[in-house]
């Protein structure tokens, strides 16, 4: 079976659910007319080791955390559409056009899968896509195809823990397609040559995807997420650790980061004003926005005749209060963080606070799967 079958389409409807090291989260949403309503948003904790790193460590365990917050959100469905995070691999691959359904396939699926496969073609589980067609430098008609790859232990352990919570898996797909799904409208304001560099801070690391006219270009996952910023300031404050980084989204990040002596400015937010937390905090976040130039000159660098012309934050790490302009001065940039309520005008149930906002942006994307 391939799991991806369903990639670019659902037939049952259901419910979307985001893993992640810390916690599950869930949201249904319902179409009324031509608008969308987020009709329910919850969310459990998870205990550390069950999931990491992309990766179901512990499915009985994961398996019940799920179950428990569907019981808790009175979800009666038995579908959902899910995502793997930092474990796929994604290419945009040219073939020739005159191929037909059946010989596009067995190219893509089998010999080009092959070429890009850090592992064996037959452990894998591959999907594709055709996006559009475009002449090449010597005139010859191509098309363009999305090539998506996941190893099949990974995805056979998410079937069978969703198999455990009682849910059937309408979609499994990688948390960078539902994140772009949110925000497909904002995306649409860019020209073909004009990428957008996504950047979802998560709890255990930074997923960077760059992306052209709704499709990723290049992926990269940095492990510096929350915690790591968290666990910097902790202990520069010498409070003990904690799994806990709510206390990040009331934080703000110094708009001038330094001052003439190398000295960090006071930091807005936390305990006593200037401390040695601001500091730590500002280092983590200072390589953060290193590896992001990295990633950006990588793909710069490949000779596509294209231009990076934002960076749009998602994530628990991308509501930390003025972030944006932080990564804009370091980076010259623009920068802003993304609001999936306001991106897609959902009524809601119940008020979403704008902190909690870019940490649903995925969880929203896999919802909208399934309306």
């Amino acid at each position: 079976m391939n799991i991806f079958k369903s990639l670019f389409s659902s037939k049952q409807r259901g419910v979307g659910i985001e893993l992640t090291s810390e916690r599950i989260n869930v949201a249904h949403i319902r179409k009324q007319g031509q608008k969308l309503k987020l009709e329910t948003l919850a969310s459990v904790d998870l205990p550390e080791g069950a999931f990491q790193e992309g990766q179901i460590l512990d499915p009985p365990t994961v398996a019940e955390a799920i179950q428990s917050v569907m019981a808790e959100s009175r979800l009666k469905v038995k579908y959902a559409t899910t995502g793997i995070p930092g474990r796929a691999i994604t290419r945009v691959i040219p073939v020739p056009s005159e191929l037909d359904e059946a010989e596009l396939r067995s190219m893509v699926l089998d010999q080009e899968a092959s070429l890009y496969l850090p592992f064996p073609r037959d452990e894998a589980d591959v999907d594709h896509q055709k996006l559009g067609f475009f002449v090449d430098e010597d005139g010859i008609e191509k098309v363009q195809v999305l090539l998506v790859a996941v190893r099949k232990e990974i995805t056979d352990n998410y079937i069978e823990t969703f198999r455990q919570a009682g849910l059937n898996l309408n979609v499994l797909e990688t948390t960078s397609f539902a994140l772009i799904r949110t925000i497909r409208e904002q995306l649409r304001q860019f020209t073909p040559q004009e990428a957008a560099a996504i950047v979802d801070i998560g709890f255990e690391s930074t997923e960077i995807s760059i992306v052209v006219d709704g499709i990723p270009h290049f992926s990269r996952t940095v492990p510096i997420g929350t915690f790591q910023i968290q666990s910097a300031l902790s202990r520069a404050m010498n409070l003990p650790p904690s799994r806990n980084t709510d206390l990040l989204q009331g934080m703000t990040v110094p708009t001038t980061p330094m001052d003439t002596v190398g000295s960090p400015q006071p930091m807005t937010g936390a305990p006593g004003g200037g401390n040695p937390g601001t500091a730590a905090m500002l280092r983590v976040l200072g390589e953060l926005s290193d590896e992001l130039r990295r990633s950006i000159d990588f793909y710069l660098n490949q000779g596509e005749d294209m231009e990076v012309a934002q960076l749009l934050l998602a994530g628990p790490g991308g509501s930390i209060g003025q972030l944006d302009e932080f990564f804009a001065q370091r980076l010259s940039l623009p920068a802003s963080q993304i609001d999936p309520i306001s991106a897609l005008s959902l009524e809601v149930a119940e008020e979403v606070p704008m902190e909690h906002r870019p940490g649903l942006a995925t969880v929203i994307g896999f919802g909208l799967r399934e309306t």
